[in-house]
């Protein structure tokens, strides 16, 4: 286990002013890692939610703590890892010395790092654990944007990457905003047995709701209430026609994330 003395660590959520569950596997893994204890100081700040990223330089105490690494629970690099963190943290560049001695070092974003492509590939097993591979596609769905082509980008690459291991009978990256279609899956597949894994950093309305609806899951057009929310995913398998499809939670929920978070911050001093 590392321990990074007079360290501390921000981890960086997009949140959200409508869905608290946004936010929640953020916190989650701060909890985990503040557990671990290898940094003296384990923060969260959130462009959309309290506390904000204008206010996480007051969150380390420029006496403890000498350095802070950041790591953006983000799936991919964009507006959000290129512009908003920067500009809102008051960030320079890679590091950042202020004024009151403090180096902040800014890391890459939770998506890019190695480790995620076994980490989709273990959510992928754990969702369809008796499924044979040679059987089975797996789609790695994503948001897809016309607004930044990195969005996409992230996905793509882990299904090229899934696939080059020759495991399943197919891996495809799907989108819902951008082809290839989640709603086309019936269409792109043929294998008997389909894993849909969301690239998502958090379960919303877009796991809840939209991407069921757009699979064709039509008992989780009624899943709306926080108590239920869950549901859709203890479901497995849907049968549509003579296919089995698994559905799993977003992946930035699964509790390994913070292996990866953690991860970041060695990644950025190797």
């Amino acid at each position: 286990m590392i321990s990074r003395p007079n360290s501390g660590l921000l981890i960086v959520g997009h949140g959200s002013t409508v869905n608290p569950d946004s936010s929640a596997p953020t916190h989650v893994h701060a909890a985990e890692i503040r557990n671990r204890n290898p940094f003296d100081a384990v923060q969260c700040a959130f462009w959309k939610e309290e506390p904000s990223l204008r206010d996480a330089a007051f969150l380390f105490d420029p006496q403890a703590i000498q350095e802070v690494f950041v790591v953006p629970n983000f799936i991919s690099e964009g507006y959000f890892t290129e512009t908003i963190i920067p500009r809102e943290l008051e960030l320079d560049g890679r590091i950042t010395e202020r004024k009151n001695g403090q180096v902040w070092k800014c890391c890459e974003p939770v998506g890019s790092h190695p480790m995620m492509t076994e980490l989709l590939m273990q959510r992928a097993r754990e969702i369809a654990p008796e499924t044979d591979p040679h059987r089975t596609t797996l789609l790695i769905a994503a948001h897809g944007t016309d607004l930044n082509e990195k969005s996409a980008v992230a996905a793509k690459r882990e299904a090229e990457k899934i696939r080059a291991q020759n495991h399943y009978a197919g891996v495809l990256n799907v989108y819902m905003e951008e082809p290839p279609l989640i709603s086309d899956w019936q269409k792109l597949t043929e294998s008997p047995n389909v894993v849909v894994v969301p690239f998502f950093i958090s379960d919303g309305l877009h796991s809840y709701e939209d991407i069921p609806a757009m699979l064709g899951i039509t008992q989780a057009q009624s899943v709306n209430r926080p108590a239920e929310t869950g549901e859709v995913f203890r479901r497995n398998p849907y049968r549509i026609g003579d296919r089995s499809l698994y559905y799993a939670p977003a992946i930035g929920t699964d509790p390994r994330m913070a292996d990866i978070i953690v991860a970041q911050t060695l990644h950025f001093d190797s």
